[in-house]
């Protein structure tokens, strides 16, 4: 049967299967062990108070808690005596007891007590409950799910630490749908002069629509490109903007594989500044194979919130501050002012990517899977920029940043363009060979790079 047939729909009722490989992250699955090999947010600090908090993750059940010494625990979340759930267990000093027969579990596994048993029992010498190696930083609960002997250090990116006025705040997005939907969305960069802003919407209550709208920039469909990066271990989209007849603002945001995203800009300063890096980093979380929990940090610092704009008190428990749309709203309300949550989640709760009709624009979500599924099947090198995480002194780098520089109109808009999408990749090698540099001296860098290319003089913004 032809594509294009009026009336159709008796001849496109097949749908065929999803991709488990890129989709399904459970024990045993390729995703799922690729996964395993990195740190997961699992949950808020917040989130954890003097219960437990029953957690699913990668298709797992788990049970995430603080003992009264203040440690973190992950473990499996039905009790190794006789399968009780340990949400219902007692915090303890040191570790959790079970609150059917007593057992205490310290933080990794190891059996404290066995109350019910005989002094010279020997369970607490031959057994240990399933844990997971666990800590939290800024707001955030990290566990590392894979093979014990082969735990990395935890990724550190300059981000983390600069500027010296940055402040990371925690939050949480919850999607009832696959997490590849969710995360590939980044690279559908498109979808952002469309969908937030309200291109489809007819009628609408002001307050709310003024809060669905990006900065007026983000109108403008932008030049794309897309770069692979880390040898294959991320992939990042360049976006060129016209500001004005004389400014280009060119944006990237790059994906680490397997789930994490350093964002650009989101508030209004981002195309009124020289260089700004990351604004929200975020982990795209597998709780099973229908649902996900997007966490991250959102960034707060003078270069990012220029005006003001950002709320720390509106970052939290399924709750960001930069835009609405992206948590679960009134139905009636997703419908007349879509956002993120609605647009993805109604993909399917598991989109079925042999139903697709892609464009030009979908270069970047395809290059994603690509990249993707190369390193589920052992296809990519070892990832070099692994190396830089582990001394604690020297951090790893980002190309994500919103960056501006002179570029005068052309007056033909072809022309035009394709001068933006050239100036757009000299940024992004700019920023890129800021990679072997000491973390402290990226900046400085980057901005007499950018002063070299389009004869500004931006060097003193670099203290």
């Amino acid at each position: 049967m032809p594509k294009q047939m009026p009336y159709g729909a008796y001849y496109k009722t097949d749908v065929p299967a999803h991709d488990a490989e890129l989709t399904e992250t459970s024990p045993g699955t390729p995703m799922g062990a690729y996964m395993r090999k990195s740190w997961h947010p699992v949950c808020l600090s917040e989130e954890l108070t003097d219960v437990p908090k029953a957690i699913r993750i990668l298709g797992e059940d788990l049970v995430a808690f603080r003992d009264r010494a203040g440690r973190i625990g992950i473990l499996q979340r039905h009790c190794s005596h006789r399968g009780t759930s340990l949400e219902f267990g007692i915090i303890q000093p040191k570790g959790i007891r079970c609150c059917y027969h007593g057992w205490v579990y310290d933080i990794d596994g190891t059996i404290l007590e066995t109350p019910a048993e005989p002094e010279d029992s020997k369970i607490k010498e031959t057994l240990s409950h399933g844990a997971y190696p666990a800590f939290e930083r800024a707001g955030l609960v990290f566990a590392y799910m894979g093979p014990p002997a082969e735990k990395p250090a935890f990724p550190e990116y300059d981000v983390y630490r600069f500027p010296e006025d940055n402040k990371l705040v925690a939050f949480s997005n919850i999607y009832n749908c696959n997490w590849l939907q969710v995360y590939e969305n980044i690279m559908d960069h498109v979808h952002t002069a469309l969908l937030h802003n309200n291109m489809t919407v007819d009628s609408v209550d002001a307050a709310l629509k003024d809060g669905l709208n990006f900065p007026d920039a983000f109108q403008d469909i932008p030049v794309m490109d897309w770069a692979t990066t880390r040898g294959g271990h991320g992939v990042t989209f360049i976006a060129g903007r016209r500001v004005d007849d004389d400014t280009v603002w060119v944006r990237m945001t790059e994906m680490i594989f397997p789930h994490l995203i350093q964002n650009a800009n989101l508030m209004t300063s981002a195309h009124e500044v020289r260089h700004t890096t990351v604004c929200l980093t975020r982990w795209h979380v597998p709780v099973d194979d229908t649902h996900s929990i997007l966490f991250g940090w959102r960034h707060f610092n003078a270069g990012i919130d220029l005006h003001g704009d950002g709320s720390e008190e509106d970052c939290g428990y399924d709750k960001i501050d930069f835009l609405d749309g992206q948590c679960e709203r009134p139905y009636e309300v997703g419908q007349r002012a879509p956002g993120d949550w609605d647009a993805i989640g109604s993909q399917r709760s598991i989109a079925v990517h042999a139903l697709e009709n892609p464009g030009t624009s979908d270069r970047g979500v395809y290059l994603c899977r690509k990249l993707l599924r190369d390193l589920v099947q052992g296809k990519t090198g070892a990832d070099p920029t692994k190396a830089m995480s582990a001394d604690g002194a020297e951090t790893m780098h980002t190309v994500c940043s919103d960056t501006t520089v002179r570029l005068p109109r052309d007056p033909a808009k072809e022309t035009d363009r394709q001068a933006m999408k050239e100036i757009g990749r000299q940024v992004y090698d700019i920023v890129a060979a800021a990679d072997p540099l000491p973390s402290a001296e990226r900046r400085a860098f980057v901005l007499a790079q950018l002063d070299d290319l389009d004869g500004g003089d931006h060097r003193q913004a670099a203290e």
